[in-house]
């Protein structure tokens, strides 16, 4: 598995992930013109996993001075439970520290029982709601993790 940074033409297939596997039953709004601007803003983190030519997850996240945002993070089903999302997770934080960003926010929906216990594994904490942010249909878990207080994994 190999971790890089997005190309242009992973857009699109970025884009089919994050419909399929993220904004199922929403509108879609991480389409492959959104995707191919996070690509191009300098302050955003586009990244994926390859497991030789194939696309096996990715993630968006973008920087600012005080935090981190992961928007998106999705992980295709045959590679789940095999370390890729950690991965992503890992290089991220890797990189929001290399930039002297310490914390890191995120949301997730709240029925999202996997996630949520996924980023739970990894540090963040539970610390809101945001009710109807998923297009107005379904309620968001909001989670974070300061980089600061740990080095490590919990």
């Amino acid at each position: 598995m190999r971790i890089s940074t997005a190309r242009p033409d992973d857009a699109a297939p970025i884009a089919r992930m994050s419909r399929l596997l993220i904004e199922h039953d929403l509108p879609w709004s991480w389409t492959e013109e959104r995707v191919q601007a996070a690509i191009r803003h300098p302050e955003t983190a586009v990244i994926v996993a390859r497991d030789r030519r194939r696309l096996a997850g990715f993630a968006i996240m973008r920087f600012s001075d005080e935090h981190a945002h992961l928007h998106l993070l999705a992980v295709a089903p045959g590679y789940r439970g095999k370390g890729v999302g950690r991965e992503l997770v890992d290089w991220l934080e890797s990189c929001a520290r290399t930039a002297g960003v310490f914390r890191i926010n995120l949301e997730l929906r709240m029925t999202n029982d996997s996630a949520r216990g996924f980023y739970s594994a990894l540090g963040y904490a539970e610390c809101g709601t945001a009710p109807g942010y998923y297009a107005g249909r379904e309620d968001a878990l909001r989670m974070r993790r300061d980089l600061a207080l740990s080095h490590g994994h919990a």
